[in-house]
């Protein structure tokens, strides 16, 4: 979601378009890189639930805000969240922060729905955001393996991204203009390419080092989206 979005903000897509391109492709993509979490056993059941409800109804919420406020406001807002996504990213992967002590066993269920409910929102007005927001959380607040997290937080997305796209088609329906926004040859080679990948992702999780990936993701969204936020602040 963040890089996605961050490159497609960067060649002149709308933040709407941007996010609800990206939220209608992550359906397909979430079911399967949560159907090949599950195969593999990287998925928390109880956890699941108690993420993924909250997040769904974050997410509602989130793509209904960003269809209804102003192309200029949203582009920088988003580029603003994408930044600040951008180095969360960074601090995790780069410098292995963790700036909250662990907690032993699951968090409570409070706890996940304001995880979920926060990240969801997040997601569904930056383009992004579910998997760096949720991730690097549970996995400073507890001790859990990193792929039961990672496995459980993609599984997670799936009811996610169905729900930003219901507050993103409902936009579409009160605003028909807005709908012109989006390219769906553009969802279908999100769709496409991350359906593909997303079996070998969930069998490398755990086996391949993050750190390294994680920098150049977070490295190339700050890059990218300093140049928005200074052309909305300075001018082009």
């Amino acid at each position: 979601g963040v890089s996605s979005s961050t490159l497609l903000i960067a060649l002149g897509a709308t933040p709407v378009a941007a996010s609800s391109s990206v939220y209608f492709a992550t359906i397909g993509t979430s079911l399967s890189s949560g159907a090949a979490h599950w195969k593999e056993g990287n998925v928390d059941k109880v956890v699941l639930i108690r993420l993924a409800l909250p997040g769904a109804i974050g997410a509602f919420a989130g793509a209904t805000f960003l269809a209804n406020i102003s192309m200029t406001s949203a582009k920088a807002a988003m580029s603003g969240l994408l930044f600040l996504l951008g180095i969360i990213l960074l601090v995790r992967f780069g410098f292995g922060l963790r700036l909250v002590k662990p907690i032993k066993g699951r968090p409570r269920g409070y706890v996940l729905a304001s995880i979920g409910g926060f990240a969801g929102f997040v997601t569904a007005t930056g383009g992004g955001g579910w998997g760096p927001i949720t991730t690097p959380t549970l996995l400073t607040l507890t001790k859990t393996h990193p792929r039961l997290v990672i496995g459980t937080v993609s599984a997670a997305e799936f009811l996610v991204a169905i729900a930003a796209s219901l507050g993103f088609i409902n936009a579409f329906v009160n605003n028909p203009e807005t709908a012109d926004l989006v390219d769906y040859r553009v969802v279908l080679g999100l769709l496409l390419g991350g359906a593909i990948m997303a079996p070998f992702a969930a069998k490398l999780t755990g086996r391949m080092p993050h750190e390294p990936f994680g920098v150049i993701v977070g490295g190339l969204v700050l890059l990218l989206n300093a140049k928005t936020i200074s052309d909305a602040v300075f001018g082009p």
